[in-house]
């Protein structure tokens, strides 16, 4: 499997930009943040400890961001760093990014529905 970032579909929420393609059981996905995105923690309001519990793989092309640990650990990423995200975490951008970013299917679809409600996107 091969793909390009330009070759997916763009889902937008805001100035945030998200593209992204499955491999198995692991999702590939290019996304754009503005800088302090999102605001707060509120979109993960309902998952375990009100934080993201999926581990992600990545790497950052542009800008910065602050990860932060429900056991009070906190680290910032910058551009040209791989990362890995444990779960329990929040991310906030610092500056605008640009990043691609691996993670489980059934871990991220499980997050992502909590966010998309919490975010107005679905019906409750």
């Amino acid at each position: 499997m091969h793909t390009s970032r330009d070759e997916l579909e763009a889902m937008a929420i805001g100035e945030y930009e998200g593209r992204k393609v499955d491999a198995g059981e692991m999702r590939i996905a290019f996304e754009s943040m503005p800088a302090q995105f999102p605001p707060d923690p509120s979109p993960f309001k309902g998952l375990p400890d009100d934080r993201c519990q999926c581990d992600h793989w990545g790497y950052l092309f542009e800008g910065s961001f602050r990860v932060t640990y429900t056991d009070g650990t906190e680290e910032v990423v910058r551009a040209g760093e791989a990362y890995h995200l444990r779960p329990g975490h929040f991310v906030q951008t610092l500056e605008p990014t640009q990043l691609i970013e691996i993670s489980p299917v059934a871990e991220h679809d499980r997050t992502m529905a909590t966010v998309a409600r919490n975010m107005g996107l679905v019906a409750s």
